[in-house]
Parts: structure tokens; sequence; C-alpha cells
């Protein structure tokens, strides 16, 4: 049994944005009581006769006042128990293309592409497709809050967001994907008429938000995909090759009532509101990407470069898929009392150690060193206690910058929430808010450790010249 690979996804009902201002306990979420989802007493059976055996026989489909659609316990169920297995067979997948129009598709054409036409084929066939009962209870066009949704006067709440830069990213991929694979689509204008890129975003988005990748490929796993999230749970989705079957195992116990939950994954808020268009408004997993640059008017810019181009470190990618990597950085958040700095990468700090070097003879030395060591540069604390002390006074002169600008932000959308008389919800500005305010957390954090790191180098540095200056008294 393996656990699903990639980013576990599902869609957050749009009615819903009062609940991503909530701060649930896990408690809180145990005692949330569901009601029966009368438009869905159907679909369960029915899933169940389209897979020849039993799904659950723990859970039913239900509404909570706070998350809207959900799973709950029909009966007891206890931390180990198998509450759901979905087999292969109902998942839909890039598989469930007709072959004429598999034929017809770029190879290039992304997996998520694909299955988003397999989602316009079936709502195409409305009332006469096998999977009507389950396309039919996907969200509506106009009901998904990704960002790729967003209009540009929305994108400008969260600007000093990475997220701005990725959303533009995804949506140019998108209409990238609807030039390919509009060609294979009108071979088969009795289906699709004319399909616009507003319907293949839509449909875009309900993979992005609800697709499971595995070693089965992208996959939408019916009745496991209204499990909704919580951040604190140790559930997720399994997938069992031998069995060719998905699985969840609860990881607490449940009375009659409560809502079955699941994490999606260790995801910031940045990754909840590009891929599920929801947040929460305390994440612990959220974190800042931020970039640096070597001045182009230092005289040893080419030196630099050249030395951290020898002296790269493999991508790591963090829980959010989201990596560290020539001079882009992911920055958590930094627990206070933490000696080390966790949360701020080593190769953050060994970038600002090479920018703050002042002469040929200092970047050789880190280079001897690395040499010395695994081959990393500049990990260590420099031996000149200036230039260490230089390098994170660079580093928190740029986190205060960021702190400042976040500040400014945040401020800026408090004011507008705050002049909005009418009883309209503005629910993106405060997707926007928790966004904001979760980076600015991290950033505060980090820059915390490096006030209090670099009034340690000067401390230090202080007793070091007295020790010196007594020295030469006594000689």
């Amino acid at each position: 049994m393996n656990p699903i690979l990639g980013r576990c996804s599902h869609y957050y009902r749009a009615s819903l944005f009062c609940a991503t201002h909530l701060n649930l306990s896990t408690c809180s979420l145990k005692k949330s009581v569901c009601s029966y989802d009368e438009d869905c007493l159907d679909f369960l059976p029915w899933l169940s006769r389209k897979s020849g055996g039993h799904i659950s026989p723990f859970l039913s489909i239900g509404n909570s006042s706070t998350y809207g659609r959900c799973l709950f316990a029909s009966k007891c169920i206890y931390t180990g128990d198998s509450i759901l297995k979905v087999p292969y067979s109902v998942q839909l997948s890039p598989d469930n293309l007709p072959p004429l129009i598999k034929s017809l598709l770029e190879n290039e054409v992304s997996d998520n592409a694909k299955l988003a036409v397999v989602i316009l084929v079936e709502q195409k066939l409305g009332e006469n497709s096998e999977w009507a009962p389950y396309i039919s209870r996907l969200p509506r066009l106009g009901n998904l809050n990704s960002t790729i949704f967003w209009s540009n006067e929305d994108l400008e709440m969260i600007e000093e967001s990475s997220l701005y830069q990725e959303t533009i990213k995804q949506k140019t991929q998108i209409e990238e994907d609807f030039l390919a694979i509009k060609p294979a689509l009108q071979h088969f204008p009795s289906l699709f008429q004319e399909v616009t890129l507003k319907e293949f975003k839509h449909a875009y988005g309900l993979v992005s938000s609800r697709a499971w990748t595995s070693t089965k490929g992208v996959s939408m796993i019916p009745f496991a995909d209204f499990l909704n999230h919580d951040g604190i749970s140790e559930a997720d989705v399994l997938c069992d090759e031998a069995k060719q079957l998905s699985e969840v195992i609860a990881d607490r116990d449940y009375a009659p009532g409560d809502q079955v939950m699941i994490r999606y994954g260790k995801f910031s808020n940045r990754t909840l509101l590009l891929d599920f268009g929801f947040t929460l408004a305390t994440n612990v997993y959220d974190q800042v990407q931020i970039e640096l640059d070597i001045p182009h008017h230092d005289p040893l810019r080419t030196m630099k470069m050249d030395l951290l181009c020898r002296h790269s470190t493999p991508v790591l990618e963090d829980d959010n898929a989201f990596s560290s990597c020539g001079n882009s950085f992911v920055i958590k958040q930094v627990k206070s009392g933490s000696r080390k700095g966790r949360g701020i990468p080593q190769s953050l700090r060994a970038f600002a150690r090479v920018i703050c070097s002042t002469s040929s003879q200092e970047l050789g030395d880190l280079a001897v060193e690395a040499a010395k060591i695994d081959g990393r540069l500049a990990r260590q604390p420099l031996q000149n206690h200036n230039i260490e002390l230089q390098a994170h006074q660079f580093l928190l002169s740029r986190i205060n910058q960021l702190i400042e600008r976040y500040d400014t932000a945040v401020k800026s959308l408090a004011v507008a929430s705050s002049l909005c008389m009418s009883n309209k919800v503005i629910p993106r500005r405060n997707l926007a808010q928790d966004l904001l305010n979760g980076e600015l957390r991290v950033l505060k954090s980090a820059g915390a450790w490096l006030k209090n790191y670099c009034d340690t180098l000067k401390q230090n540095s202080k007793r070091s010249n007295i020790t010196s200056s007594d020295e030469e008294d006594l000689l």
C-alpha cells in the first residue's frame, strides 16, 4: 500500500468562504455534525453498482454548516479502519478519452489538459454519459475560486506574493493547452460545437482541484473527493496496486455524525489558493518564495556567478512542489527560540555570504573550504566575522523591505474591506488577506531570527575586541 503521489486535490464549495477564516481545532472539527445531503442519496448506490462492490460501510454524503458538502461517519469509526475503497475502474483518467480524440491530441498536451477534455466530453453527453451522476455533481461554471479564475484587478491584491507570478504562469499554460487541444475537438462538431477557453479553463480547474496523481497517473476519484481538508490530519488517500484501488485509513476515532476529513498535503496557503481556491486563517505550512541576485555593478559579479554555478546544489522540492534553486529560495516559519534558524535555507545564507564577499581571495577561500567538506559552498559561518555580519545584515535588510511591502498591502486590503458598506461579501479579498498575513508572519519570524543572529555577532565581536585590547595592555 503506497500513499498517493504528488498533490491530492479537492474543491472547496464557492459559497463557503466564511469557513476560510475560522481557526478550527481538531476537537471542533470532530464535533462538526453533518446532515444527509438529500441531493446525493442515490450517488453512493450508483457508484457501488458501477464498481461491482461496496465503496464504504462507514461513510455517507452530507452537508456541514461550516464546510458544505462533506463525508460523515454513519456509524462508529476507529483509528485504523479502512473507511473507503474506490476501484481504479471507477476513476476518471486520461485513459477514458475516446480513442479517436486521443489519437488527435498532441503528445505535448499535459495530462491535466487531457483529463479536462474527458470532463468536457462527458459534460457534452449530458444524461447519456455513463458518468452523469458524478459529472452533474461537479461545481458549475463560475463556482471555482482558484486564482486562475481571478481578474487582473483581483490578482493585484496578491501582487507581493509569488502566487501572483505562479498564477500568470498557470493561466498561460492553460491557454497553450487549449490552443493545442482545440483542433482535435473541431473534428467532432456534433459533440463539441464551439468549446470556449472559459469552458476549458473550468474543466481544467476541476482537474487541478480534484485530481490525485498516483502511479496510475492523474485521476479523479468519485466519492473520495467529497472529503474536506484538515491540515493536521494524518489520513490521506493511499493506492493499492495489487488490488487496483484507492483507499483511506482513519487516523482517529469518529462518532456517528462527525465529519470525516483527510489532509490534502502539507500545503501553504499559496498552494491551497492556487489549486483549491481556499485558504486557512492560520496555516503552519505557510512559506514565502523570495529571489536574490548579484548586483550588476559588483566588480566580482562574474566570479561570484561562476563560483555559485560550479558549486550549485541539487534542486530540492518542498512539500508544496516549489523548489529552492539558483537565486530563488523558500523561507518557512522560524520557530521562536530556534538557535539554527530552521526555516531559513542554508543555501540562502550561503548565497548572501558569497554576495557580500569583497575580494577574489575570499571567494577562493570559500571554494577551497567547499572542496574540503562536501562541495557545498559557504554553508558554514565565515571566519571573517565582519563579512558574516554583513551577509546576514544584507538578508535582514531584504526581509525587512519585504515586511514593509507586505504590511502596506495587508493594511490596504483592510481599509478597502472597511469601506465596503454593502452586504455583498468580497471573498477574494478575504482570501488575499489570509495569504498575505500568513506570508507576512513567516517573514517576521525570519526577520526576528536574523536580527537576533546579527546582534549576537556584534556582541561576540565586541567581546573579542575587548579581549584583544586586554592582551595588548598585558604585553
